[in-house]
């Protein structure tokens, strides 16, 4: 039997393709030193930057500095197994997290792995924890509210969806309170939330979680849990990790709010990690890029345009002030990064205002533009007459004789203040904050002792719901205050203080 030389030759070459294909180039280098996390490589000549690295016994890192004869390399786990002299690999990739639907209702770790106990998670869908911000071009502007169900956050300090809004306070001050009310608050909205835990406590994240359990939240949410106990490379991973799974939500025509609580915790897992790898510190320690990381990871939060589905992706990062220092490095570095702050004070939680918003330092930089028309009408001058108020009260103190219209300015803000207190985990319903604002703006409440401003409130949206059902369900509805619902709000109310006054 003659063989054809052409048949042996496409033979050959079927079988070196194949070959070929089996074969994978994989650059190989030697741990030169290890401790706190980092390691040093030596002989990675061809890494990249942010690669994803696998050391011999299964832990993986990330290439953080290349140098000329070293990378320096952060451990995604403990370095105890890892040692002088083991080989590491360079994978070609980044680091990716599972995202979609299957990560609600679940804890889960910054490397998106479970942490609850509940087996594994069935997400067939990674996206890499480091992303391009969406351009100006593919942005739209802030329009439509985010309800937070919070009384002074909604009139106030409006949040759209894609905004990023601050929440800065001293510890204490109840930052956490007002994002778990804000999570309870989306139960019937469209919106999936993540909280990314940073450097917390464990029983602090497990109280969160309980929480959010007990008032049926939990089904929308995900908690990226990355706590004290966990190494700095985690904790400095977590953020990115929480906001590339809001991110698949935002690509896929749906809307997601995800929280950072904290930033500045953050910041120092990076400033650790930083230091470590001999970088040069800059003010206050921290790294030259701590700017960069937060920018990086806060313009990834916007609200696409109808040709990308038009959804969005609304941040709610935290910074914890030292002794209400709010002009410190990492809290004017996350300030100017974000579109407004809530801040909160101790002085205000301490004597009873809760949420213990200073309403003279907070800022939305949307305004108005996130709220619907009803509440814009109801809430317009609110804030002006509540940072006057503050004024005035400072005033007081030292004043013994005031005139009868500074004393009725005072007298009304007493009452404001009241109206805007709310307890915890008691989100209030849009339409329920309209109507209560309405009354406190237009001095419905003038006769009424402050001290019983909160069981007027109670009663009067007791007394709507049973009398006139039909004036909230049309706010809620139309989102506007028509002359008509105005007729019969002022109706209702001139009825209801009636009989309020009679202790009915």
């Amino acid at each position: 039997m003659a063989l054809k030389p052409d048949e042996v030759a496409s033979i050959l070459k079927k079988e070196i393709e194949g070959y070929e294909e089996k074969l994978r180039m994989e650059t190989v280098g030697t741990v030169l030193q290890v401790g706190d996390g980092v390691a040093r490589i030596y002989g990675l000549d061809d890494c990249m930057a942010s690669e994803l690295l696998e050391f011999a016994n299964g832990l993986y890192g990330i290439a953080l500095n290349l140098e000329e004869d070293n990378v320096g390399a952060i451990l995604l786990g403990s370095d105890e197994n890892v040692k002088e002299g083991d080989t590491v690999k360079t994978t070609g990739k980044i680091v990716q997290v599972p995202v979609g639907e299957a990560l609600l209702g679940r804890a889960v770790n910054a490397l998106g792995q479970p942490v609850d106990g509940k087996g594994p998670i069935a997400a067939d869908k990674f996206m890499p924890i480091e992303g391009r911000a969406p351009s100006v071009v593919e942005r739209m502007p802030v329009k439509e509210p985010l309800q937070t169900g919070i009384k002074a956050v909604d009139a106030m300090i409006p949040i759209g969806r894609g905004q990023r809004e601050l929440i800065i306070g001293d510890r204490q001050t109840g930052k956490t309170a007002i994002m778990i009310d804000t999570i309870i608050n989306q139960k019937d909205t469209d919106v999936q939330c993540i909280y990314v835990a940073i450097g917390q406590k464990m029983s602090t994240i497990l109280d969160v979680i309980k929480t959010l359990e007990k008032y049926g939240a939990m089904e929308y949410t995900t908690i990226v849990v990355a706590s004290a106990s966990d190494p700095a490379p985690l904790q400095y991973i977590a953020p990115f990790a929480g906001c590339a799974m809001g991110e698949y939500f935002r690509d896929n025509k749906k809307h997601a709010l995800v929280m950072y609580d904290d930033l500045y915790k953050h910041a120092l897992a990076y400033r650790q990690v930083s230091l470590l790898l001999r970088r040069p510190p800059g003010r206050e320690a921290f790294p030259g890029d701590v700017f960069n990381i937060h920018s990086r990871l806060l313009e990834r939060a916007a609200k696409l345009n109808q040709e990308l589905g038009g959804g969005s992706l609304t941040a709610l990062p935290v910074v914890e002030t030292q002794a209400g220092d709010y002009s410190a490095y990492i809290p004017t570095n996350v300030i100017s990064i974000t579109d407004g702050q809530i801040y909160l004070e101790s002085d205000l939680f301490y004597s009873g205002v809760r949420p213990a918003i200073h309403v003279g330092l907070s800022v939305s930089r949307v305004g108005g533009n996130a709220q619907t028309p009803a509440m814009k009408k109801v809430a317009g001058m609110l804030r002006l007459t509540m940072a006057q108020y503050r004024e005035l009260a400072a005033f007081a103190q030292f004043g013994s004789e005031l005139d009868k219209a500074t004393q009725e300015q005072l007298e009304r803000g007493k009452r404001l203040v009241e109206i805007l207190k709310q307890p915890q985990y008691r989100p209030i319903p849009f339409e329920k904050q309209v109507m209560i604002i309405f009354a406190g703006v237009n001095g419905y409440l003038g006769n009424v002792p402050v001290e019983r401003v909160r069981a007027f409130e109670e009663k009067f949206h007791k007394f709507m719901a049973e009398k006139y059902p039909a004036v909230g369900e049309e706010i809620k509805e139309k989102k506007k205050l028509t002359d008509d619902i105005i007729h019969r709000l002022t109706k209702a109310l001139e009825e209801f203080k009636g009989t309020f006054a009679e202790g009915k």
